[in-house]
This record gives structure tokens, C-alpha cells and sequence, in this order.
């Protein structure tokens, strides 16, 4: 199984907003376009877990901080990130190849926003999710 990896983006300063990457297609991570969605994330609250068998995800965040965690499927944790634009070496793109865990929690004052570039379309069938509690959080 691949391990989960980050890749820095490239955030262009402009003088009307900046312009942040997110994915290409001949990019690390890209395994083709199912959907891509924003989850909203408070401050303090953990989402997750959640596991996929098929859809590989990619997470960027953009806005404020979220912490990532991935376990594989005996609990361990094998990646512990945060992901924010607002920090130069936070901002990254964040692939998590299938059969992991992963729970998320937001890090900075009011919603956090994390983009997913999943490689395909929701399927409930091909993903289980298990309470935060199922492995505890990373402290």
C-alpha cells in the first residue's frame, strides 16, 4: 500500500489576491477526478474517522489551520500534519492513497476549510467511518 505524502504548493502573490495551487493533473497524488468538496471544520472539533477503499484523497486547506491525522488499520499513525494557507510551510496538498484512517480537527478560530480532490465520485458503499473514539485523537 503507498504511504500518504506532502507536496508544498505555490502561492502567488498578486496585487488584487493571490493566486494558491491546488492540483494538475501531472501532479504526485493525482489518481483522476471523481469530485471536489469543501468540508467546514470549527475550531476544537475533530472529524473523522474515516476510511475509503478506493477513493484516494487529496486535502488542501484553504483557510485557516487543520491538523490531519492518518492511521492505518491497526490504529497506528503514520502521518500527523497541519495544512493551512497562511503559513508558507504549512501549505501543502496532502495525499492520502486508500485503506487509511482519517480524522481532522480545526485549528483556528472559527470554520477551517478543507478541499478534497477525490479521485472519485461519493460512494457511500466504498468507504466505513468509525467515531473518534474508535482510535482516540493524536495528542
Amino acid at each position: 500500500m503507498t504511504e500518504p505524502f506532502l507536496t508544498p504548493l505555490k502561492r502567488i502573490a498578486t496585487p488584487k489576491g493571490d493566486v494558491m495551487h491546488g492540483m494538475k493533473a501531472s501532479d504526485p497524488g493525482y489518481a483522476g477526478f471523481g469530485e471536489a468538496y469543501f468540508s467546514l471544520v470549527n475550531e476544537g472539533e475533530i472529524k473523522g474517522w474515516k476510511r475509503h477503499f478506493r477513493m484516494t484523497l487529496n486535502f488542501v486547506c484553504s483557510s485557516g489551520r487543520i491538523r490531519v491525522a492518518v492511521r492505518d488499520e491497526t490504529g497506528l499513525c503514520v502521518f500527523d500534519t497541519q495544512l493551512s494557507p497562511d503559513v508558507s510551510d504549512l501549505y501543502n496538498r496532502l495525499t492520502i492513497p486508500p485503506g487509511y484512517f482519517v480524522a481532522f480537527q480545526g485549528c483556528a478560530p472559527g470554520a477551517s476549510a478543507l478541499l478534497n480532490i477525490a479521485s472519485i465520485p461519493h460512494d457511500p458503499d466504498e468507504a466505513e467511518t468509525r467515531p473518534v473514539e474508535f482510535f482516540g485523537w493524536v495528542e
